[in-house]
């Protein structure tokens, strides 16, 4: 998916088809907005973060694009291409729960090591703040930098305390498998950790 090519072939539709939960029309419409934003086919770092900056102008999208970035590249070369950019986008937009989880768990695992630990997490938490700035209305409790630290303070204690229940056997990281467990058995978990939804 290049330069040359200005529309999907056959193959390319059926594989995408397939792979996603997009319908043949939508993906020609997101493959035609693609190639609109990145000519060459390829999305690099630096472009992906300026788009984030056009939906995220008051706040520092940098580093939350940047870990999403990570994600999104699959083959990690990067870049990404029409097929890792949509295969992506339908799992965060329509996938289903397990495959939600499993998408949020990579974007936890900043390292890539298979672990997430509550840095990790906290690294994720402090770049929606940041990418948010002041495009969030604060409450009147919460509108001076005093009261905008006590908040972040406030949510780094849930986060300690949602990172220590899925921690099932206390080793200060969660595998995957304590990630799902825990986001599953409590809906609370699923909505703190669901940071990212409507960000990607």
């Amino acid at each position: 998916m290049g330069k040359s090519h200005s529309k999907l072939s056959p193959e390319q539709l059926a594989d995408l088809q397939k792979n996603t939960y997009f319908d043949k029309r939508e993906l020609q419409q997101w493959y035609k907005g693609f190639l609109k934003d990145c000519p060459s086919g390829q999305l690099d770092k630096t472009e992906f973060s300026r788009i984030y900056k056009q939906f995220f102008p008051f706040g520092d999208p940098g580093d939350f694009a940047d870990y999403v970035f990570n994600v999104f590249d699959e083959n990690k070369n990067g870049t990404i291409d029409f097929k890792e950019f949509i295969c992506a986008l339908s799992v965060t937009s329509r996938g289903r729960l397990d495959e939600k989880l499993k998408w949020a768990f990579q974007l936890y695992d900043i390292d890539k090591d298979g672990f997430i630990t509550y840095d990790e997490m906290l690294q994720i938490v402090t770049s929606i703040y940041k990418m948010t700035g002041q495009m969030v209305k604060l409450p009147a409790d919460e509108d001076t930098p005093e009261k905008v630290r006590l908040t972040h303070y406030s949510a780094c204690m849930k986060l300690n305390k949602i990172f220590r229940n899925m921690d099932r056997n206390k080793d200060a990281q969660l595998t995957y498998d304590e990630f799902v467990e825990g986001s599953k058995q409590d809906p609370t978990i699923v909505q703190a950790l669901s940071l990212y939804d409507g960000l990607v």
